[in-house]
């Protein structure tokens, strides 16, 4: 069986024609295998949709009860025969409930990593190698500029730059699902225990998290509390409130933001970030190559565009191609609006 057999690239997402089902569609299909929650691989009006069951439940908090026709979680490790092939969900250490989806049959074996990182991650099951003979991979940093470094060492940075001004308020650019509760986890493993505010998008699914049992500590609104009272304090929000008239509730605030893209300092000049913070949630090129290498596979599938990545696994004498998805793109600066919650009031 060739891979194209098996699963054949669309615009519109990865189509298992044995198994009657895609892998992340851009469109609404009748049968959707999601691999994780954020709006830009999980979106509303499958009918049937099979994933795990946080992922069923941000897709709830997001679109309603109604999102898609039925639903069916899948376990890290359960194997679901679908048509005449198997699927079976590893972990992909890129949020809460995120997988990789291994579709078998004939004896070839795919995966697809939806979104993914090899760094280590508090607030969700990490990243599970698993070899194969076509990976497909995603690509949102596959560009040799990208190396994100220590998580911790910028946390770091960020509670010095507290410790420096406490008359001023940090407000934290952060993606609403993965990104702000994983730099939470680590501002407490840091050993700050002091509350942390929220800006109201975030609240259903960080609340969802401490559901989870996901320990972050003492959370707060910052709906209510007076401006003097927020100083030297620090407070996560969606990339797009710090321009936003919410932010002049805060005392002299620094605008932080927490994203691989802000290894590019330009980028986060033109943003007007005081502090940026190279956190991410995808996997770096080091982190991209070397999990290419290490799973064994012979040929290589590469989502979001990056020709340079297609390039270094020919150079290794992989046959690689990139897919021309459309849809898929970078979440770390999309709005909070997206998680099914509305804004506070400036």
């Amino acid at each position: 069986m060739r891979p194209e057999d098996l699963l054949a690239p669309t615009p519109s997402g990865v189509c298992c024609k044995p198994g009657g089902f895609f892998i992340d569609p851009t469109r609404p299909v009748d049968k959707a295998v999601i691999t994780h929650g954020h709006s830009d691989h999980a979106r509303p009006g499958h009918g049937a949709v099979l994933a795990t069951q946080e992922t069923l439940d941000m897709m709830r908090l997001r679109y309603g009860e109604n999102f898609a026709g039925t639903t069916q979680a899948i376990r890290y490790g359960e194997t679901l025969s679908l048509g005449g092939t198997t699927v079976t969900f590893r972990p992909a250490g890129h949020v809460l409930g995120s997988a990789q989806a291994v579709v078998e049959c004939k004896n070839l074996r795919i995966v697809a990593s939806g979104d993914y990182k090899d760094a280590a991650d508090p607030t969700c099951t990490p990243f599970e190698l698993q070899p194969c003979d076509v990976f497909i991979t995603e690509a949102t940093f596959g560009l040799p500029v990208f190396r994100h470094g220590n998580a911790a060492g910028e946390i770091k940075k960020l509670l010095h730059s507290v410790e420096l001004f406490p008359e001023r308020a940090h407000l934290v650019g952060a993606y609403s699902l993965g990104k702000a509760q994983r730099v939470i986890a680590l501002i407490r493993q840091a050993g700050y225990d002091k509350p942390i505010h929220l800006h109201g998008a975030m609240e259903k699914i960080t609340r969802y998290y401490i559901s989870r049992g996901i320990d972050l500590g003492a959370i707060e609104l910052v709906s209510g509390a007076k401006k003097a009272a927020l100083a030297g304090t620090i407070t996560l929000c969606p990339p797009s409130a710090l321009k936003d008239l919410w932010a002049r509730r805060f005392p002299d605030p620094v605008a932080c933001f927490a994203s691989g893209w802000m290894r590019v300092r330009a980028r986060a000049r033109q943003g007007g970030v005081e502090l940026p913070l190279v956190i991410s949630d995808h996997a770096d090129w080091d982190g991209l190559t070397a999990t290419i290498a290490a799973t064994g596979a012979s040929e290589i599938w590469v989502t979001h565009g990056q020709d340079a990545l297609v390039h270094w696994s020919r150079q290794r004498g992989l046959k690689a191609r990139p897919l021309a998805i459309v849809g898929y793109g970078d979440e770390d600066e999309s709005d909070g609006v997206t998680d099914g919650a509305t804004d506070e009031p400036s």
